[in-house]
């Protein structure tokens, strides 16, 4: 069994919905969702704010690379347009880390570079798992990270279909 902490984030169209359908695209394999959170772009920052969470999952039969293609998917579905480093996007879906792997393949580098001291991805990470330990870095909870700007929107809640009966 992998499991993966994925990092999702939206700053154009529907942001709330683009969120939902990652949720709902894994939802056999989601542990856990964050709150979501709101925050200002950063790297090219004029631009809408993002809109971003975490989600945790669970699968036998994913690798990291699994992970990965999964979280492309999801992009393409919402479509998704890389033209700009950093610049404005429907869907962005980062994988974090997968059960503590490293790699610094050019595709796929694990843990996410800059997770480490990004508050969209160390805050609602907590929220979910307030032990939790990003390789390379040790436990999220110690790193040094800022929450200025980041603004939790009790409003906006994922629905992850636990409490669907």
């Amino acid at each position: 069994m992998t499991r993966a902490v994925l990092s999702i984030g939206s700053n154009l169209g529907d942001r709330f919905a683009f969120l939902q359908s990652v949720v709902d695209g894994l939802r056999p394999l989601v542990v856990a969702v964050s709150p979501v959170y709101e925050t200002a772009a950063w790297g090219v920052e004029d631009q809408p704010d993002f809109l971003n969470a975490i989600v945790i999952v669970n699968a036998d039969d994913v690798d990291e690379w699994g992970w990965l293609r999964r979280g492309q998917a999801l992009e393409n579905a919402a479509g998704r347009v890389r033209e700009q480093r950093w610049g404005p996007r429907t869907l962005d879906v980062d994988v974090v880390s997968v059960d503590g792997v490293t790699s610094d393949h050019p595709e796929l580098l694990l843990p996410h570079p800059g997770a480490f001291e990004r508050a969209t991805v160390l805050i609602p990470w907590l929220d979910v798992e307030p032990d939790a330990v990003l390789a390379g870095h040790g436990p999220v909870a110690a790193l040094p990270f800022s929450s200025e700007g980041v603004r939790r929107r009790d409003d906006l809640v994922l629905n992850s279909g636990w409490m669907d009966s």
